[in-house]
């Protein structure tokens, strides 16, 4: 494990939950939505390989398989994504 991808896939699973609490108007709180994006951000890599279709899409931020580009671009990516998504749902879950 790297613990510069690690640190990266989680900064940017709290920078979606941010961004995705932000985009649905969740009233969480900050820490809130920071702590349900990096859930969503390591959460949809480690989920994604159980589903057909999407297996291998999102890199994992805990891999950490090497420092290139491509894998920290898709260590953010991840995060982000799963981030955003997971704090969208709980915020409309939540109303």
């Amino acid at each position: 494990m790297d613990i510069v991808s690690l640190g990266l896939g989680l900064l940017s699973g709290g920078a979606g939950g941010l961004l995705g609490g932000k985009l649905t108007g969740a009233t969480m709180g900050k820490g809130g939505q920071i702590l349900t994006g990096i859930l969503g951000g390591t959460g949809l890599a480690a989920v994604s390989q159980y589903i057909p279709g999407i297996s291998g899409l999102f890199a994992s931020p805990a891999d950490g398989a090497s420092l290139s580009a491509s894998s920290l671009l898709g260590g953010v990516a991840s995060g982000g994504i799963g981030g955003t998504i997971l704090s969208m749902i709980i915020a409309k879950v939540k109303g």
